[in-house]
């Protein structure tokens, strides 16, 4: 007589990680509509306005700095050394993991962009910034990057409270990158809902994938008897 015994804790990650990705998936598309029917300007306009009141020279050098660690460059340093250094303590799944997540997300990224292809503001940007502008580029990347290692600690630290600041102290990070990009004057805020909402469902699938691979189907059979 065969006995089927449900696997609780991987069927809630599946209706979990399906349910952010319809939300994001849905996010993403309100944002791509409101913009084509011309209809968030004047929620670009309100938070830019807000935060180009912060405008001093001791911001700017800080938001410069924090828009550094979403660039390319940086992320793709960081990732060659969160690989590295996975593989040399042997969690080899997770070292494949970032670096396809990342990898095929900073594609996905560029795809996009090169599909809607917005202009930048119409602006004086406080630095120099060339390409299209949604969705954010170090918002997406970001999102997906310090996301991934974010749910990498998840995997790897047994003590909640260190899995949860970690998570915390990541996403902050992101955050303050997704805002540094507006107050530098290179991205609308729309650009930034886009790169996090984007960057979401494409880490909410990565991971979704990561972790049927390793644990198998949310149901399957344990023992038959």
């Amino acid at each position: 007589m065969r006995k089927r015994q449900i696997d609780w804790k991987q069927t809630f990650i599946f209706i979990i990680g399906l349910g952010l990705i319809t939300l994001l998936t849905a996010g993403f598309i309100t944002i791509v509509e409101e913009w084509q029917e011309r209809e968030i300007e004047a929620f670009d306009s309100a938070v830019y306005s807000g935060v180009s009141k912060f405008v001093t020279p001791g911001v700017t050098e800080f938001m410069k700095g924090i828009t550094f660690l979403g660039g390319i460059e940086w992320i793709s340093f960081l990732t060659a050394i969160a690989v590295i250094l996975f593989i040399v303590f042997k969690k080899y799944s997770l070292a494949v993991y970032v670096l396809l997540t990342v990898a095929i997300g900073g594609g996905f990224n560029w795809g996009l962009k090169e599909y809607f292809k917005r202009e930048r503001p119409d602006i004086e940007a406080l630095v120099e910034q060339g390409g299209y502008s949604f969705p954010s580029g170090h918002s997406m990347s970001s999102f997906i990057f310090y996301g991934a290692l974010a749910f990498a600690l998840f995997r790897l630290y047994d003590h909640t409270w260190s899995k949860v600041l970690g998570a915390a102290v990541l996403m902050l990070l992101v955050f303050l990158i997704g805002v540094s990009r507006i107050y530098l004057g290179v991205h609308y805020p729309s650009d930034i809902l886009g790169g996090f909402s984007a960057g979401g469902v494409w880490l909410s699938f990565s991971i979704l994938v990561y972790t049927f691979i390793k644990g198998g189907r949310p149901w399957r059979k344990i023992s038959t008897f």
